[in-house]
C-alpha cells in the first residue's frame, strides 16, 4: 500500500492505473501511426516516429485518464468513501486491437467507491474529473501557444485530448459521469458541459481550421 497526503493507494490499484496508462499509450499511438499494420502488404514501422508518438500519447491521453481517475478517487475519499480504481482487462485488449484497426474504443476502467453517499457528494464525485480535464487542458495550452516543434505538438494534443475527454464524460448517459452531475445539478452540468464543447469548438475554430 502507497499514501500521499492522506491518501492510499493499494498496490494492485498501482498496478491497474499503470497497465490502463500504458495500454491507452500503445492503443492511441496505434491508431495515428498503425498504418503499417493496416496497409497491404504489411510494412516495418517507423520506429522513431512510433516513439514520439507514444511519448506524446503517454503524455497527453495517459495523463489525462489518469489525473481523472485519481480526482474521481480524491473526493470520493474526502466524503468518506472507499474507492480503488480496478481496470478492465477485456476493454484494454479492445482498445488496442481497436487501435490496430483504425479507430478507438476506450474505457479503460473506473474508480468504484461504496459508502453512505449524498446526492450532491456522488455528483461531486462524478464532476471531479472532467473538473480535471479542463484544467489540464489549460495547462496544456501554455506549451502550446509559447513553445515550438515537439513542445507545441504536445500542447495541441493535450488541450484537444482534454477537452474531449471532458465533454465525452458529461454525457448523461450509462456510466459516464455526466449522468451522476445531472442528477444532482442541472446547472453545474449545464455550466461544465457547455464549458467543454464551446471550448474544444473554439479552440479548433482558433487555432486547427
Amino acid at each position: 500500500m502507497y499514501e500521499i497526503n492522506g491518501i492510499r493507494f493499494y498496490r494492485e490499484e498501482v498496478r491497474d492505473l499503470a497497465i490502463a496508462w500504458l495500454a491507452l499509450g500503445v492503443a492511441f499511438t496505434l491508431f495515428l501511426e498503425g498504418q503499417f499494420l493496416r496497409q497491404q502488404p504489411v510494412h516495418p514501422p517507423d520506429v522513431p516516429e512510433l516513439i514520439r508518438v507514444f511519448g506524446l500519447s503517454m503524455a497527453t491521453v495517459g495523463t489525462g485518464f489518469l489525473l481523472h481517475e485519481i480526482a474521481h478517487k480524491v473526493v470520493a475519499i474526502r466524503f468518506g468513501q472507499v474507492a480503488e480504481f480496478r481496470a478492465q482487462y477485456n476493454m484494454l485488449a479492445l482498445a488496442i486491437l481497436s487501435g490496430v484497426a483504425g479507430f478507438l474504443i476506450a474505457a479503460p476502467g473506473a474508480v468504484y467507491h461504496r459508502g453512505r453517499i449524498t446526492v450532491r457528494q456522488n455528483g461531486l464525485v462524478a464532476v471531479a474529473g472532467p473538473v480535471t480535464n479542463l484544467v489540464l487542458a489549460v495547462v496544456f495550452l501554455v506549451p502550446f501557444l509559447l513553445g515550438s516543434g515537439f513542445v507545441a505538438e504536445l500542447g495541441l494534443m493535450g488541450v484537444l485530448i482534454n477537452i474531449f475527454l471532458a465533454a465525452f464524460n458529461m454525457i448523461p448517459a450509462g456510466p459516464l459521469d455526466g449522468k451522476s452531475v445531472i442528477t444532482w445539478s442541472k446547472a453545474v452540468f449545464a455550466l461544465v458541459f457547455g464549458v467543454s464543447v464551446l471550448s474544444g469548438v473554439a479552440f479548433l475554430l482558433v487555432f486547427v481550421f
